[in-house]
């Protein structure tokens, strides 16, 4: 029987992007900045690994104070209500030599949906302390209502303030745990 290796995420040297279109014709990028998540693998090329992840809402930060609390209130993520955002993966297949295809549950205001996730494995090797670490770059899309954030704004010209399309912009580090 294999054994299972697990990994927890290095918060230090992860982090969570994001990016909407503003106005049609801006992209504005946020972060959120809690998060944490674990990986465990029984084969030294990650394929199958199951994958769990979760952010906290209230961390979102896009560099704009009023901007980040309308976005956890009640009209976006109703942070109250909803504090986490979760991911847990259903397949993780090797496409290339370095490129997964990463398959998962995603739950944002209690409203769970698949996705599919672009993940290239940037190559693992041991920090200052002897440690494994092991990079990830993982990308996609999501449809913000799909998910319940419907917020609607238009412009009095009749623009929409607030593309539907939520792109995603993970890197992450996970440390492989001692004894495995």
């Amino acid at each position: 029987m294999a054994t299972l290796t697990k990994w927890v995420l290095d918060p230090l040297h992860s982090e969570v992007q994001f990016k909407v279109k503003h106005l049609v014709i801006s992209t504005v990028s946020g972060f959120f900045r809690d998060f944490e998540g674990e990986l465990d693998t029984e084969n030294d090329d990650f394929t199958d690994a199951k994958i769990n992840f979760s952010l906290g809402v209230s961390s979102i930060d896009t560099n704009q104070g009023q901007r980040d609390e309308h976005l956890k209130s009640a009209e976006f993520f109703d942070a109250e209500k909803y504090p986490k955002i979760s991911f847990k993966s259903t397949s993780f297949t090797k496409k290339g030599d370095d490129e997964y295809a990463l398959i998962g549950d995603l739950t944002i205001k209690n409203v769970t949906k698949p996705v599919t996730l672009a993940v290239e494995y940037g190559g693992s090797n041991a920090d200052f302390y002897g440690n494994t670490k092991a990079g990830f770059e993982i990308t996609g899309k999501v449809n913000r209502k799909e998910f319940g954030l419907t917020y609607d704004g238009i412009t009095e010209a009749g623009a929409i303030v607030l593309g539907e399309d939520i792109k995603l912009l993970i890197n992450v580090q996970f440390a492989r745990q001692p004894g495995n």
